[in-house]
């Protein structure tokens, strides 16, 4: 079995991983990023940095992105529980700006999300204690920092849950109209 498998989802630059899993009887192993496996599926990020939240049910954070710079291209998967991913593409030019690409992601599924510089990603905990690790081409700078209302209209967004429990920071987000972008599209993948 290959390491991974790989598929574009309806915005082709974010792309949903599937990790080979070997299990037994004691229960199941499997890499979760490899470099040298990553470049045959056509990812080739270098990361600095890792991140682990915890979330209770209804939670849901974003939409975050960080300015250039200190631009993030976001590797994201469960190790416990589940999750709605979005990836929103803010990239100016693109063909696909303002649209959106959601996909669970569970221990269950075992999927991986690789989500590119120039798009805004949020997530909704759909169980009790879900537990995501993701890996950042960039640093945290809280100067870069940046996001968009979760809400907004104009991207429509069809989120899990009708009343999700959002932090005072995520509910004072700017829509995707005023919010502050130096994204451009240029047609590279990956």
């Amino acid at each position: 079995m290959a390491p991974f498998r790989s598929m574009p989802l309806n915005i082709p630059d974010v792309v949903l991983i599937t990790p080979g899993v070997f299990e037994d009887p004691r229960g199941f192993f499997m890499e979760t990023y490899r470099e040298s496996g990553f470049r045959e599926i056509g990812i080739t990020a270098s990361f600095r940095q890792d991140n682990h939240s915890m979330s209770a049910k209804g939670v849901l954070r974003g939409l975050h992105y960080q300015l250039a710079p200190a631009a993030q291209g976001k590797l994201v998967r469960v190790a416990s529980g589940a999750i709605f991913d979005v990836a929103v593409d803010i990239r100016k030019g693109s063909p696909w700006f303002g649209k959106w690409v959601g996909v669970e992601l569970s221990a269950a599924n075992k999927n991986i999300l690789w989500i590119p510089e120039g798009f805004a990603h949020g997530f909704c905990a759909l169980e009790a204690g879900t537990n995501v690790l993701y890996k950042s081409t960039g640093e945290y700078s809280p100067a870069h920092d940046r996001g968009i209302r979760w809400d907004d209209p104009a991207i429509g967004i069809e989120w899990p849950v009708k009343s999700p429990l959002v932090s005072g920071k995520d509910a004072a987000l700017p829509r995707l109209a005023e919010a502050e972008n130096d994204f451009s599209y240029t047609g590279d993948k990956k």
